[in-house]
């Protein structure tokens, strides 16, 4: 434990973009067929190293079939926060659920990256007798300790019971039980995060385990029967204070990105898809004299396919979706990164305007039908999904392996890649030839975490000083 807050804690926005840049990035690696562990990759990403864009330690779990997803640090800057009563802890710890396992694997990163080791294994039994929540998926830290949602709640396929968030406590790693003290009419969960200082926390909508686990439901989908709500929260007084229907035909509704800096009080939340003509859609959502209200602000339309160039899955409507699956936002609140796993595209917008997106800046990499090779020359196979944005919002990471079981529906293979691209101060995406991750054999990769903090990660609690 440090005598003194760990430095890659900062009270603001502005101060974390003045950071050094990270030298390493952490990724969750899965195995689709369970032959071995899921493991965690570590890359080198400092371009003055012999070893840039290469993996330097591969960390294997200790069991089989977790699908390892989401997953975030034990701290952040969140630990400065005036309520805090932690005031001395570092951010070192991984915190990796196992999505369909239920385990969650504590990492330790410290002396240095490259020598990260399993610290601890929390079995599913602990969570499900303390929590009757199952299928952990986010991870956040809180001021007073790790909030980790859920997918599922009690009984084998996750549905006996609403699924929530519930707390672990950040220096013994202890399962707590649940946050929700009233959950109103939420009964689905996916994502969530907050506006510390002005005490809310919004979270978002994805599907109940027999929805997602063995793959997308066509006749579930159709029916509109995915998630497509946002929940307010108290979050001191842990109570669901409204519920914003987005539409049924909004399905899926994915990644909340609250605005950085606390003075503002408004977000994005990205649709995967409107079954009614295939679109994805950004929303923003914001409070206005104490009611929080969202309108959808920007659309993406499907491209057309022929049926050969399509999976079965999509066939019948001879054209690829967009299907946001990850928005991030960089840490000025400027700049909107959106995902499009279906047709290959990584989409900057710049959002300076909140409710009036503008997109600045465009990549295409992989994608159903367009299958767009990388600069290199290489093929990537999938699509840009899980995006992560460095501090200073000059590098924009991104992999391509949404979940197994979707992945198989969608792609026909799937070897797992990392790419990255430079973002311009102005807007601008270009992506950088000479980064290009490869991955043991055998697995896929997921989502992305940086040393000393991203920006799908820190909390704020103070606001940023404007020049």
């Amino acid at each position: 434990m440090n005598m003194r807050p760990d430095p890659t804690f900062h009270a603001s926005p502005a101060l974390a973009m003045q950071a050094p840049a990270e030298a390493f990035a952490y990724t969750a690696l899965l195995c689709p067929d369970g032959s071995q562990p899921d493991a965690l990759a570590i890359i080198d990403v400092d371009p003055h190293s012999s070893t840039y864009s290469k993996v330097v330690h591969t960390l294997p779990m200790t069991h089989k079939g977790d699908e390892l997803h989401h997953f975030g640090w034990n701290a952040c800057s969140s630990s400065l926060s005036p309520l805090s009563g932690h005031a001395f802890l570092e951010r070192r710890f991984l915190i990796i659920p196992g999505m369909r396992s239920s385990r969650i694997y504590i990492v330790d990163t410290k002396p240095h990256p490259t020598q990260a080791y399993v610290h601890k294994v929390i079995e599913p039994e602990e969570i499900f007798r303390k929590t009757g929540y199952s299928r952990p998926h986010t991870v956040h830290c809180g001021p007073e300790g790790i909030y980790i949602s859920t997918l599922g709640g009690a009984g084998v396929d996750g549905t006996e019971g609403e699924p929530g968030i519930f707390i672990l406590d950040c220096e013994s790693f202890e399962v707590l039980g649940r946050w929700e003290i009233d959950r109103g009419l939420q009964d689905k969960h996916y994502d969530f995060w907050w506006n510390l200082p002005r005490d809310y926390m919004v979270s978002s909508e994805w599907a109940l385990p027999p929805q997602f686990e063995n793959g997308l439901v066509p006749e579930e989908l159709l029916a509109n029967r995915y998630g497509h709500r946002l929940h307010f929260w108290d979050l001191r007084a842990r109570r669901n204070v409204q519920t914003i229907d987005l539409g049924a035909n909004h399905q899926m509704a994915l990644e909340v990105r609250p605005a950085h800096d606390p003075v503002k009080e408004y977000g994005f939340v990205g649709v995967v898809v409107d079954t009614t003509n295939l679109e994805g859609s950004i929303w923003t959502w914001w409070r206005e004299d104490g009611i929080f209200r969202a309108e959808k602000t920007a659309t993406i339309p499907p491209e057309p396919a022929s049926k050969d160039e399509l999976p079965a899955l999509l066939q019948g409507f001879g054209a690829v979706p967009p299907l946001i699956t990850d928005i991030d936002l960089s840490m000025d609140d400027r700049f909107l990164y959106v995902s499009c796993w279906g047709t290959g595209e990584m989409r900057q917008y710049d959002v300076t305007e909140p409710r009036k997106p503008r997109l600045c800046g465009s990549v295409h990499l992989g994608g159903i039908a367009r299958r767009t090779p990388h600069p290199s020359g290489k093929t990537f196979c999938g699509g840009p999904q899980m995006v992560e944005v460095s501090r200073d919002g000059k590098r924009v990471y991104w992999t391509n392996s949404l979940y197994s079981s979707w992945d198989d529906q969608f792609y026909s293979a799937m070897p797992g890649v990392q790419v990255m691209a430079r973002a311009a101060s102005d807007g601008g995406l270009v992506l950088d030839d000479n980064f290009w991750v490869d991955f043991p054999t055998g697995y896929r990769a997921h989502q992305t975490r940086l040393e000393g903090g991203d920006c799908s990660t820190d909390s704020f609690c103070y606001p940023s000083v404007r020049n």
